[in-house]
């Protein structure tokens, strides 16, 4: 499952690594810290910062040496970065 994913996400296709993941858990697959971390990368690339950090937190849960700990601290250090304000003048 894991490679699969990772092909998806390779290949720019975040839409149907989520529903792969989805469908997966959905249908009784263990879901790993690197899958969910893979979920949140999928999540990331489209743009849903939200869905990302919670799945790089189950992945932080679940395995507190995972990878999702640096793509958590990134993501937040983008969102704190990020002025929403900025565009709404």
């Amino acid at each position: 499952m894991e490679e699969k994913v990772r092909g998806l996400l390779a290949q720019s296709k975040a839409d149907e690594a989520i529903d792969l993941l989805t469908r997966y858990q959905a249908d009784g697959g263990v879901m790993d810290d690197t899958l969910f971390y893979l979920l949140g990368n999928a999540w990331r690339k489209k743009g849903n910062w939200q869905m990302a950090m919670n799945n790089y937190l189950e992945a932080i849960h679940r395995n507190p040496e995972s990878p999702a700990v640096q793509a958590l601290e990134i993501a937040n250090e983008i969102l704190a970065f990020y002025n929403k304000d900025m565009y709404n003048q």
